[in-house]
């Protein structure tokens, strides 16, 4: 659905050169152009418009000085620098620019009728006099000649398989008389020049050849190959015309057929056989067929066309008509007449080498025009709801209009037509942005027609609706109707006749205010033209535009956009620059017109670093800036350059909208967004496509181009490159539109769009919480749906969308934060609920029920009690749901076994009955259990339900209630769910059910060696030796000595519990807890005394000896106990001193191996896993593949094994083995336990340092004092040699930050591989010694 816009016209009027031009051919490197006439060649320059060249043939004798002679052909020869000229006399002459030498390289006596070389210039073709074809090489050797004519079909000629004679064959309605029929031949048409046409295919492989047949006067396509060998010939075409041009993409050859009322463009495969056609907007003998054109990429086809002679006085025009196709229907895009006499006349026109869509146009008058085109597409351009997303497509003398909010209708169809009495070159829709479903169109006459919507007074035969009407449809659709036609007045008329195309870049600007765009003849200048309406007296149909002012800008203007929101206009040169005009707003008052260049945001002036074809205004981050897209896909914000593959772009609104080479889509927000912002997100949104980028990419089918976006809605219109459309919804279009309903609250709307398009409906409420529950009522009136609730109310769950599915483009202020009880689903259902009860209860019943069932515990008692309820209501309300409805509907919602067991737990059963009809259950089976649990009484029937429904904690709670008879079954029931907890807070604390309760709880605890509590548990009930039994085995001596007073125990079983008792506690190492009992209870104060020598509680046992009078244990048993301490007490610390020395030089040693594998292994690549840190001297250097393979096997052993060997593995993890992969941290480990231990032992030594001072042991005291101090102070010297800060800091090493550089990031990747495991981090964290902990004894300093 494009047009071809005309991006700029070159003219060079007047050439300075003698005779008449004849033909002309293009020199593609020097950029110049090669005019052959009667007098010899000329080489001009278009663009400095200077003769750079002139060659007389006149004077050399190739051509007669009356005039008469003519130059049939022309071509440039690259490699060989020259040019090469036939003339009709039958001479082929190569001429050289730089020395203007003429060189005649051959010559045919018959002369020469055309000249044609092969696209590669590999080979030449020359049809001479004769009625032959001559083909030489590129340095003119012949290789063959042969005639024209030939009897034969070729070598593709068709085979008969021999399936009958024709005159057996059926003939449809012709009859059998067809078979009979002799093939009759027309005559050439009238206007024929006999003359061969030849047109070679895009590749050089094959040519074709059209010609007169002298036996039938009739026209005929020969094909050739490039070896001369004939491959076909047509089949007989009547009315076949001389125009002949071979689609460069190699698929048809292109001619013309005049039947009886039409003239056709027919279109022939290589075979000869028709290949389709089109029929051109003329009639028989109106118009004849000069030539056909395929530009470079074969998507434009133009036709030259020249009037016949009908009338004597009549003016005769010649035409330049581009035709497209698209959908396999042929457009007519661009139509430009000229006059048939005079300076205008068409000579030779052909489409650019490299240019695709630069037409090369030369006049009799020594007149050439060059016009540059490209494609674009018109499309309305308003942001509001108003605007109907209307685009045009230009097809001769009519425009088809598509309005794609309302229908979406595939070209070649239409929504409506609008007919122009002359073709159309140009539409435009107003940049008003209420009126933006206006349009003008400009004809080839020069006339703009102006189409405005709304009230016509009366039918506009202009208007014809085309796919969405007639056949008794009704068609709720508003089209425009014609205002007026205008008439543009030139200031020189000449122009007009001269250049057809005189204006370009035509804008509807205000109302009446039209811009264009004129390019000087003269200079490298373009014109800006204010066109605006003149009054006129008379209500006519027809007024006058005139050109009220005009700016000159320096450089040629190939591009124009205007922005609707801003009113700018921005203006692109040839060379990339950017200009900004600054026009009249208001034209009463006298225009201030100035052009400024356009600043990018930094300040500095716009240039794009190659000219874009297509050109847009955006707001990005609150600043007007230039978007771009270049015929090489090359995108440009300002004069930045973020993308290379972009195949179409759109702006709409805050959205920028671009489709991709990778076949993907993608949609940015340009609000709240700079510059650099999108910059950063394009890149990132193109970079790696095969990501999912969430909202703002999507996959579209291959070589989709955006056609159009419906403004306030979520559609996106593609087409294909055959053609056909495809609607898409981008989802962050679709995001952006649903939250600007709910902002506005339009929940109706959301809503359709977001079941339709399959949004979650969990959006409506996360998009902003608040609102949405202030105004759940709204929400219900708006909807008015019960089943649309009830499809929301399924959708509901706890996750956030927001944070999750659809994060908003920007962080919003509206936003709120979830519920922290995690309560979401409660909260809408009972908003939603108190809504639809204060409502209208009775049409909302389902959805009522819904929002019980959707809470995060289903309410399904309480559903059930309202599905009761409606069955016993009698008097039926208008919109009130019955007692079945909303049962089966329920039964959707929830399974139906578990809606019984619910039913049943009511204890209602009427209600268990109503849900078991419904249920699939077998009536043998629930009737005969229903009619026992009836005839129960009414306690025992609760109790037996909840058992059944295995709600034990109700159940006892029943069967409590039952009478003592049915104790020992509810005991049973206690014991098997273990519900002591609750049964306890049944029975009254001085009942036997509860002591029986708390035996068996007790009793359960002992079970579980839980005994402490269960020898509390037996306490409280009264069980006292239980209770002893218990606390004994716990270790408890008080709570077991209280439980024996209350037994009232003898001395004598106190005596020997208490042995007991100090046993137990010896063993759990609390020997100052056993003296005491053996002390009070068995008043055995040496066994005491020893307990408490043997725990080190000497103080406490000098206490007991003095107190009971006993020195003489002093010297038997204290002293000794004392020595014998403080030699354990020296020896211990020499053995941690020694091993801490040991442990302390291995890590040194350690480390000093990775430091240097480190450095051999700088160049490679480190080895894997957490065994590749370190190496035992005499351990080789395993590579990484060999390390992880080995220990990673091992691991997944590992994982597998039991919880013993597990335990036993990460006991192992740390081996101090030399060589052990993980050697240093367990050294680390070590020495950590080492200082730990020692750390402890201060208050131990305080205490044996006071006794030994005590009873004068002043040198053992010394020793131990000296030998604790040595120790401490060696671990405190050696801390920061083994915890190192630089061991610390790499553990924790920042990788990235804004100080962050390659190779300080390529380091941390490099440490990170031999990085600590984050499970023995703590290990790096030195161990601390506190200083203040009191543990010397200065007396014996």
């Amino acid at each position: 659905m494009r047009n071809l816009k005309l991006l700029r016209t070159l003219e060079f009027r007047d050439i300075q050169a003698p005779g008449k031009p004849q033909c002309f051919s293009l020199r593609t490197e020097q950029r110049t152009v090669l005019i052959g006439s009667d007098h010899g060649l000329i080489e001009i320059d278009p663009v400095t418009r200077e003769v750079k060249n002139e060659i007389s043939l006149v004077a050399e004798g190739f051509l007669p000085e009356d005039g008469s002679g003519c130059i049939v052909g022309i071509q440039d020869l690259l490699d060989q620098e020259s040019v090469c000229v036939a003339t009709a006399s039958g001479d082929v002459i190569l001429c050289n620019l730089s020395t203007c030498q003429l060189e005649c390289v051959g010559s045919v006596a018959s002369g020469i009728s055309v000249m044609s070389w092969s696209p590669d210039q590999e080979l030449v073709l020359l049809a001479t006099g004769q009625q032959t074809l001559i083909m030489m090489t590129k340095d003119f050797e012949p290789i063959m000649e042969q005639k024209i004519h030939q009897d034969d079909f070729g070598e593709s000629k068709f085979i008969t398989v021999g399936w009958g004679r024709k005159e057996t064959q059926f003939h449809g309605s012709e009859g059998r008389q067809a078979a009979f029929q002799v093939q009759m031949y027309e005559l050439a048409l009238p206007w024929d020049d006999h003359r061969p046409q030849v047109t070679w295919r895009g590749d050089g492989q094959f040519f074709a050849v059209s010609v007169v047949c002298p036996e039938t006067g009739a026209r005929k396509v020969r094909v050739w190959n490039r070896e001369f060998a004939l491959q076909s010939t047509s089949e007989p075409v009547a009315g076949l015309g001389p125009a002949l041009a071979w689609k460069p993409s190699g698929s048809l050859i292109a001619s013309t057929q005049e039947k009886p009322s039409q003239q056709d463009i027919v279109f022939f495969e290589k075979n000869g056989l028709l290949h389709g056609h089109f029929t051109l907007p003329f009639l028989k003998d109106e118009v004849k067929v000069n030539g056909l054109f395929w530009n470079a990429d074969s998507t434009v086809l133009a036709v030259w066309l020249e009037d016949l002679q009908r009338e004597e006085n009549c003016t005769l025009k010649t035409y330049v008509q581009l035709w497209t196709v698209g959908n396999y229907h042929w457009y007519l895009k661009q139509s430009l007449p000229f006059s048939t006499c005079g300076k205008s006349k068409l000579v030779s026109l052909m489409w650019d080498l490299v240019t695709p869509y630069r037409l090369h146009v030369l006049c009799q008058g020594w007149h050439y025009l060059c016009y540059d085109w490209h494609w674009t597409t018109d499309r309305s351009s308003g942001d509001n709801s108003s605007d109907m997303a209307n685009v045009a497509v230009i097809d001769g003398s009519r425009v088809l209009v598509t309005v794609f909010r309302q229908s979406v209708v595939p070209p070649p169809m239409c929504t409506y037509r609008l007919l122009l009495p002359h073709p159309v070159n140009q539409v435009m829709f107003s940049a008003h942005p209420q009126k933006s479903n206006d349009l003008a169109v400009l004809d080839a006459n020069n006339q703009i027609s102006v189409y405005k919507c709304g009230d016509s007074p009366s039918v506009d035969p202009t208007v014809k609706l085309g796919a969405v009407g007639g056949n008794g449809f009704k068609v709720s659709l508003g089209t425009p109707h014609l205002e007026k036609r205008y008439k543009i007045q030139f200031e020189n008329g000449e122009d007009q006749e001269v250049n057809p195309l005189k204006l370009s870049l035509l804008t509807w600007i205000q109302e009446d205010v039209f811009l264009a765009v004129s390019h000087s003849h003269s200079s490298p200048q373009s014109v800006i033209h204010h066109l605006t309406v003149m009054p006129s007296v008379t209500d006519d149909e027809h007024g006058q535009l005139s050109i009220s002012s005009s700016v000159a800008v320096d450089g040629v203007i190939i591009s124009l956009c205007c922005s609707s929101k801003t009113k700018s206009v921005a203006l692109q040169l040839a060379g990339g620059q950017m200009l900004k005009y600054l026009w009249a707003a208001h034209p009463a008052e006298s225009p201030s017109l100035a052009v400024e260049p356009w600043k990018n945001p930094s300040g500095f002036p716009v240039r794009f670093p190659y000219p874009c074809t297509q050109t847009e205004l955006a707001m990005i981050g609150g600043e007007e800036c230039v978007l771009g897209l270049t015929d090489r896909c090359r995108f440009f914000i300002s004069d930045t350059e973020v993308a290379s593959n972009i195949t179409s772009f759109a702006v709409y609104g805050e959205f920028l909208l671009l489709t991709t080479h990778s076949h993907t889509c993608l949609c940015f927000c340009l609000r709240d967004a700079s510059f650099n912002m999108v910059s950063l997100a394009l890149h990132a949104g193109l970079s790696n496509n095969h990501v999912s980028k969430g909202e703002s990419l999507r996959k579209v089918e291959r070589g989709s181009r955006i056609v159009t976006v419906v403004p306030q809605d979520t559609k996106l219109i593609l087409q294909m490159p055959r053609g056909n459309l495809e609607v898409v919804h981008h989802r962050a279009l679709v995001l952006a539109q649903i939250r600007k309903w709910l902002d506005k609250l339009m929940f109706k709307e959301a809503f359709e769009c977001m079941r339709k398009l399959r949004i979650n409906l969990n959006l409506i409420h996360d998009h902003n919480p608040k609102v949405f529950l202030e105004n759940v009522e709204t929400f219900i009136r708006q909807i008015d749906s019960v089943n649309h609730i009830n499809l929301f109310f399924t959708e509901l769950k706890e996750e956030d969308v927001t944070k999750t599915m659809y994060p908003p483009p920007v962080t919003s202020t509206a936003q709120l934060s979830k519920d922290p009880d995690g309560k979401k689903v409660d909260l809408i259902c009972d908003a939603l609920r108190a809504a639809m009860e204060s409502i209208n209860p009775h049409k909302y019943c389902l959805s009522i029920l819904t929002s019980h069932v959707k809470k995060t515990t289903p309410e399904l008692e309480i559903v059930l009690q309202k599905v009761h309820e409606l069955q016993g209501s009698a008097s039926p309300v208008p919109d009130a749901v019955s007692a079945e409805e909303a049962l089966k509907y329920l039964l959707l919602l929830v399974d139906v076994n578990e809606l019984y067991d619910h039913s049943l737990g009511t204890y209602d059963f009427d209600l268990v009955l109503m849900v078991a009809e419904k249920s699939q259950k077998d009536p043998k089976e629930y009737l005969p259990f229903l009619n026992t649990l009836k005839k129960m009484e009414t306690n025992y029937q609760r109790f037996t339900i909840d058992k059944y429904l295995k709600r034990y904690e109700k159940a006892i709670g029943h069967l409590s209630k039952c009478g003592p008879e049915y104790f020992p079954e509810c005991l049973n029931l206690i014991k098997d769910k273990n519900l002591y907890k609750e049964a306890l807070k049944l029975f009254p604390s001085d009942s036997q059910q509860y002591k029986e309760i708390s035996i068996a709880y007790g009793e359960h605890l002992t079970q579980e060696h839980l005994y402490e509590p269960a020898g509390l548990v037996f306490a409280r009930c009264g069980a006292h030796e239980k209770a002893l039994s218990a606390f004994l085995a716990s270790g408890s001596w008080q709570q077991a000595l209280c439980m024996a007073a209350q037994l009232n125990w003898t001395k004598d079983q106190l005596a020997g519990l208490s042995r007991t008792l100090a046993g137990k506690l010896v063993e759990q190492r609390k020997h100052g807890d056993a003296a005491t009992v053996l002390e009070q209870y068995a008043q055995d104060y040496e066994e005491a005394v020893l307990l408490l020598l043997e725990g080190a509680a000497w103080e406490e046992a000098l206490r007991l000896v003095y107190k009971y009078n006993r020195p003489d244990i002093i010297e038997t048993n204290v002293k000794p106990s004392i020595l014998e301490a403080q030699k354990n007490y020296v020896a211990l610390l020499e053995s941690q001193t020694a091993t801490f020395c040991r442990h302390k030089q291995r890590l040194l040693v350690v480390r000093e191996l990775k430091e240097q594998a480190q450095q051999v292994n700088l160049d490679d690549e480190v080895p894997q896993g957490q065994e590749s840190d370190l190496f035992s001297e005499t351990s080789s250097v395993l590579s990484g593949s060999d390390m992880s393979g080995r220990y990673s096997h091992s691991n997944s052993r590992i994982s597998a094994r039991s919880s013993k060997n597990r335990r036993k593995a990460e006991r192992k993890k740390h081996s101090l083995k030399e060589g052990s992969p993980l050697e240093d941290l367990a050294l680390l480990e070590a020495l950590n336990e080492i200082v730990q231990s020692t750390e402890k032992l201060k208050d131990e030594v305080y205490q044996i340092l006071k006794v030994l001072f005590l009873f004068e042991f002043d040198e053992q005291g010394r020793e131990l004092q000296k030998a604790f101090e040595d120790t401490l102070q060696l671990m405190e010297r050696s801390l920061p040699e083994i915890w190192t800060l630089t061991h610390q800091q790499n553990s924790a090493t920042t990788v990235l930050g804004p100080n962050a550089t390659a190779n300080s990031i390529m380091a941390a990747y490099q440490q990170q591989k031999t990085a600590v495991p984050v499970l023995d981090a703590e290990l790096l964290i030195p161990p601390k010694i506190n200083k203040r902990t009191p543990w010397k004894l200065s007396l014996l300093e």
